[in-house]
């Protein structure tokens, strides 16, 4: 018999015992705000869900966590169905809410700018 290295006994469960697991899976963030996002994935989250969700901010990268507040099919393909999900954040740390507020920032003064035009000459 082999040497058990635990350090505490396990147990058959007899009957029934539930349990989650979060697994990491990638989704598409469509719009953002300070309060939360829609996201597209290829799964259903579940109505009043909690999840963290990992959000690259051009070079910042940030964990919020948060709530599905609603999910719903958004397209239905040969062999593929994608999901959006409403989230609300929840318990946003204030350095979490000071990166979110720069990137949303920074998105709004790149799409208020005219776009650089190449056939333009420039001033010196």
């Amino acid at each position: 018999m082999a040497h058990d290295k635990r350090e505490s006994a396990r147990i058959d469960v007899l009957g029934k015992l539930a349990g989650e697991v979060s697994v990491l899976a990638p989704v598409l963030v469509r719009d953002v705000s300070q309060t939360g996002a829609l996201v597209e994935s290829g799964f259903p989250l579940v109505l009043g869900s909690g999840h963290e969700l990992r959000l690259h901010l051009g070079d910042d990268a940030v964990v919020v966590k948060a709530r599905v507040v609603r999910c719903h099919i958004a397209d239905i393909g040969h062999e593929l169905v994608r999901y959006v999900a409403g989230l609300e954040f929840v318990d946003l740390p204030p350095h979490v809410g000071v990166a979110l507020a720069a990137y949303i920032e920074q998105r709004r003064r790149q799409r208020e700018s005219p776009p650089d035009d190449p056939a333009s000459p420039t001033s010196p």
